[in-house]
């Protein structure tokens, strides 16, 4: 972060300076105040469980320029920015920041695989560019700001993640973000409580299109029934496996744990590429890199070595040979779409197929049905094996027919069994939403011999 003053800074979010004249550049901008540099900017904010006005002194013994904070701390000596809402202060200020940067700045939302986009659109770029991009998965409106104060001058493009769970949030986000293109991954079945069903998904995400020039690029999933006949202002691209997709996977080789091998089509350009990641998704997610690739003018070789180059983030669809098992760990997140993903992936890997399944949460009024689809969709996938916790999953086993199917009152009661229930060479998924902490049962599978 440059350009702005700590006084600036205080005019931007209409707060009142106290404890100096504010001459000093703010070089960026943190919430822990273990991570104050000298010049940084420390947002106080207050927590369940931490407040960040008792780090106020801290940060400055550790060179803060300013706290941004909701009341004055008279013991810490320093430039304090008095508002009535530091989070609130924190988008403000981003979205004054955003403005005085000149470079492509891509948003990057959808119900699955947000994060595996950004790092495969991230790794296509970076072969031709000097891309910043979102941290892990901060993606919501304390982590979209933190991200816009860490674009710095030698930065040539920016991939922002953008994530919601109700109505309004994307507008709060894109005012910051303000992208110049956005990437759509899919419209699915999740944040049900808040948004109801997927046209309240649809119309939540896309209230991003709001905040784009009419000249800005919009890439969407051609597959989806929901995106691919979106009407918006901007200009227009589909990626896909369908025919009428601008740039889609032909000639997919049948997918392991070594990764994916495909061709990449656009008009009259053909790019084989592999895909060093298991899993059906990570087809999506080349095209989406793809996409982008092309048009920022990244030539074949640019597309097909940052494709070759990507590296997964957290728990996702990782795959390991245990010696014992084909152990699929994708346990960060689940909702119905991404749960069906992954099985149809889990059906190409060699071995019986066996899926732990936990709670998929925030499913809205129609929970039952949509875990019960779960356990049909598996069993009809030839999956051999159904383990699964949690309250909702119970509707997960009890429609699992023709197949055995166990459901366990706890991950430590399911741990205690997997010895009897596991053979060697199965090919396992551990699936659910991160809240069930399935992680439990995929380090305890890694240690079955």
């Amino acid at each position: 972060m440059r350009g702005i003053s700590v006084k600036k800074a205080a005019e931007l979010v209409g707060g009142t300076l106290v404890g100096g004249a504010g001459e000093q550049e703010i070089l960026g901008v943190v919430i822990d105040s273990r991570n104050v540099e000298e010049g940084f900017a420390f947002a106080a904010l207050s927590g369940e469980r931490v407040d960040g006005h008792s780090f106020v002194a801290k940060a400055f013994e550790m060179g803060a320029a300013c706290c941004i904070v909701r009341h004055e701390c008279p013991e810490a000596h320093g430039c304090q920015i008095v508002v009535s809402d530091v989070a609130k202060a924190m988008a403000k200020l981003a979205e004054e920041y955003r403005k005085t940067l000149n470079i492509p700045v891509i948003g990057i939302t959808g119900s699955v695989g947000k994060t595996t986009a950004k790092e495969m659109v991230s790794a296509v770029l970076s072969q031709k560019y000097n891309v910043l991009k979102t941290d892990k998965n901060f993606n919501n409106e304390l982590g979209v700001p933190l991200t816009i104060f860490r674009i710095e001058p030698e930065h040539e493009i920016a991939v922002i993640e953008m994530g919601i769970s109700g109505f309004g949030e994307m507008s709060r986000l894109a005012r910051m973000v303000r992208p110049t293109a956005a990437v759509y991954t899919l419209i699915g079945h999740a944040h049900l409580d808040a948004l109801h069903d997927r046209t309240g998904v649809f119309k939540a995400k896309t209230e991003m299109l709001e905040y784009m020039r009419d000249d800005a690029t919009v890439f969407l999933n051609a597959d989806d029934d929901l995106l691919s006949t979106c009407d918006c202002r901007q200009n227009k691209v589909l990626y896909g496996l369908c025919d009428n997709a601008d740039v889609k996977a032909e000639n997919i080789t049948p997918d392991g744990i070594g990764g994916v091998d495909c061709d990449i089509v656009s008009a009259e350009r053909r790019i084989r590429v592999h895909i060093p990641f298991y899993g059906q998704h990570m087809v999506y997610a080349a095209l989406e890199g793809a996409a982008v690739g092309l048009k920022f003018g990244l030539s074949d070789e640019h597309i097909a070595n940052g494709i070759a180059s990507y590296q997964t983030v957290g728990r996702r669809a990782n795959v390991t040979d245990t010696g014992f098992i084909t152990l699929v760990d994708d346990c960060y997140n689940a909702n119905p779409d991404s749960v069906k993903c992954a099985v149809d992936s889990l059906t190409r890997l060699h071995g019986r197929k066996v899926c732990i399944f936990g709670d998929m949460l925030e499913m809205g009024e129609d929970k039952a049905r949509l875990h019960a689809d779960i356990g049909r969709y598996a069993a009809e996938r030839g999956v051999s094996l159904m383990l699964c916790v949690g309250e909702l999953s119970k509707n997960t086993c009890r429609a699992a027919e023709d197949i055995s199917a166990l459901h366990f009152q706890s991950n430590a009661e399911l741990i205690q069994e997997l010895p009897k229930l596991i053979e060697k060479g199965d090919a396992v998924l551990v699936k659910a939403s991160h809240s069930m902490k399935l992680e439990e049962i995929s380090e305890a599978l890694k240690l079955l011999k």
